[in-house]
């Protein structure tokens, strides 16, 4: 995979490249290669309608150009900063129409994102609480677990300990 630390130029008219482009027909490893990838992952982005190989050999090869290169790179900077790959197609249809599209569209797309992810974080912190609330009842001693608390709690269903997580 490409290191996260790298960063993303959000400068205007940037163009991020995933190295050296000698020939334009790369095979399938060659691509899997500069952009750090397995081939796996190149033939599921295919499968998933993310990337199609602009020819083929004819020996049945795929073959990538230049503009290839770019989309998977384009792909995995998405990827690293959270989009799904649904969300992704989504992105890749919004930098092909570019030209019919506004910056206001793409950021109102990312601002769903946002608000997607501002609820999975509310999401995780109320399981935290749950969880947290399920450890607290818990005496933790070296006795049989027979009367455990948290055994006691999620098997009978019992909201009491995880209702007091909701109210933190």
């Amino acid at each position: 995979m490409v290191d996260s630390s790298q960063n993303i130029d959000f400068r205007p008219n940037s163009k991020v490249y995933i190295g050296p482009m000698n020939n334009a027909n790369l095979k399938i490893g060659e691509l899997a290669k500069l952009a750090d990838v397995s081939q796996d992952t190149l033939r599921f982005y295919e499968k998933h309608g993310l990337l199609t190989p602009h020819l083929r050999s004819a020996a049945g090869y795929r073959l990538y150009s230049e503009a290839d290169a770019q989309r998977v790179n384009f792909i995995l900077s998405a990827k690293r900063v959270g989009f799904t790959l649904n969300e992704i197609h989504e992105l890749l249809a919004l930098e092909v129409t570019k030209d019919e599209k506004s910056c206001e569209d793409v950021q109102n797309f990312v601002d769903a994102k946002i608000v997607t992810v501002e609820q999975r974080i509310r999401d995780m912190q109320r399981i935290q609480r749950s969880l947290q609330a399920l450890s607290d009842a818990c005496c933790g001693g070296a006795e049989p677990a027979t009367h455990c608390t948290i055994l006691e709690a999620l098997s009978a269903h019992s909201d009491s300990v995880l209702q007091q997580s909701e109210v933190r």
